[in-house]
Formats: C-alpha cells, structure tokens, sequence
C-alpha cells in the first residue's frame, strides 16, 4: 500500500474514532446510558421516590435508599419474585418519567387528594392529616390555644396550603404563621421558644419525634387542620400491575407486616387504613 494512503486511512480511522467516543459521551450525556437507570422489564418492579421525604422515602447515614414506603415496596417485591429497584426522581417529572416506563409506580407519600383521575391508584393505605406539634409541656392542650402564638411551617407543604386555604380562619387566630425551609428548622424553633407550634404531616412529625433525645418534650395534638390519603401511583390504565400489588399490600396488612415497617418508622397504627 502507497504510504501516503495508508496514512491517510490512518487519519480517517481515528477521527471516525473520535467521532465514535464522543457520540458516546453526548448519548451518555443526554441520559441515554445513564448508570443509575435499570432496564425496566417484567421481573424488575422500579419505584419512583422523592430521596428527601423521610420517613417515607429517603437516604440514611450509610448512603442506602430507606424509608416506609420503599421498605412497603421491597416486601411487595420479596413476596412476588421481583427485583426491587428504589429509583430517586426529579419530582417535578414524576409524570414523564412513569408515563416514559422508566419507573413503574409513584411510591413516597404521594396524595390521591385532587389527583383522582390522573393515575390508576391503589387503595390508599395511609391517612396523612396535617397536625400540630407542641411542646409537652406548653400548656397548649387544642387548637383554640394557639391563638395569639407564633406557628411555623414548612415552604410549599400540605399543611402551609390547608392553612391558607379551607382552615384560614384557624391562621388568622395566630399571632404569626411563619413559612421556614425545613422541618428541622422548624424543631429547632420549637426547642428555643422561637415558634409555640409547628404545623405538619403527621407521618413526619411522629418520625421527627422519634428520632428526638427525649420523645416526651414533644406532643401532637388531637385536633387535626385537614386530612389527605396516600395511594400508589401507576401509569393510567396499569389496572395489571396495581392489582398485584394490591393484591400483595392487603397480604401485607392482614399478617401484620405493614404495621410493623410502620413502627420501625415511628407511625403510628392509627394513620394506617387497611383496605
């Protein structure tokens, strides 16, 4: 072969290389071989979660995906052969993401409430009201005794939107009703003497609780602001799919398993609902 040719073969063949690699690095890029995705097929059952919602879904000291509604998943999967797959996804495309077939199902404290006819539902297995935490020791014993005091919540919760909506009368009775970025910030205040009480998700206050030195300095009150379920979220039209899960999740309830998850994490039976 003429030399001149074959180095210029030569040259052709690495740019088609170059090419090639960076073609890959752009599909790669793009999300098309993304190394935390798993190929979704009918052994595999993937859970689409918010990896910030404790207790319900979210990252422990260790670096694991954990929490009551994956640990609900997991025994959903032990029970019917599948590989269970804990998969964390942007919120805001929860929808793209269940209606793409990359995850099977909305597992992670996801309200049924408003969302009625935008997905295939499981039975909801959770009451979710939104309460109050106080000091035990406050005097606070009802919601009339708020009045005048200084409440906190958390930016864009259920329990900030129930209060400036449906329950504003009970709001406008406080001194001040404070929007905060997190819960825990909203604790702290609680401890200090900032804020009198703090307005939440009672699966995230009985969580929060628990997780606290000394359980006892808090109490949630009786009085509830409002209430809302939560179910398990499937593409529409999935009825397949849902009612093995159901099926496994009724399983579940009846023999006690989902009581005990429930109490690893601190809920307590009564925000349970057996189907």
């Amino acid at each position: 072969m003429n030399k001149k040719i074959g180095f210029i073969l030569a040259l052709v063949l690495i740019s088609l290389m170059m090419v090639g690699t960076a073609s890959a690095g752009l599909f790669d890029f793009l999300g098309g071989n993304n190394a935390n995705q798993t190929a979704n097929d009918n052994e595999t059952f993937i859970v689409g979660f918010d990896a910030e919602f404790p207790p319900y879904g979210y990252k422990d000291a260790n670096g694991s995906y954990v929490g009551f509604d994956l640990d609900l998943a997991k025994e959903v999967c032990e029970r019917n052969n599948w590989t269970f797959k804990a998969q964390p996804i942007d919120w805001d495309a929860k929808d793209a993401e269940l209606d793409s077939g990359s995850i099977d199902c909305i597992w992670n404290g996801f309200t049924i409430d408003g969302r009625e006819n935008d997905y295939t539902w499981s039975n909801p297995y959770f009451d979710n009201k939104q309460i109050f935490v106080v000091k035990s020791d406050s005097g606070i014993n009802s919601i009339t005794d708020l009045k005048g005091k200084t409440v906190e919540t958390q930016k864009d919760s259920s329990a900030l939107a129930a209060l400036q909506g449906d329950n504003k009368t009970v709001a406008d009775t406080f001194g001040t009703l404070t929007e905060v970025a997190d819960y825990n910030t909203a604790f702290m205040d609680l401890e200090s003497g900032a804020c009198q009480a703090v307005a939440m998700d009672i699966g995230v206050a009985e969580y929060d609780i628990s997780q606290k030195n000394n359980t006892a300095d808090f109490k949630i009150l009786n009085e509830s602001i409002t209430t809302e379920k939560y179910g398990i979220g499937f593409k529409k039209g999935n009825d397949a799919l849902k009612d093995t899960v159901q099926t496994t999740l009724d399983e579940m309830f009846k023999d006690g398993t989902v009581l005990e998850i429930a109490q690893k994490y601190g809920i307590s039976e009564d925000a349970l609902i057996q189907g």
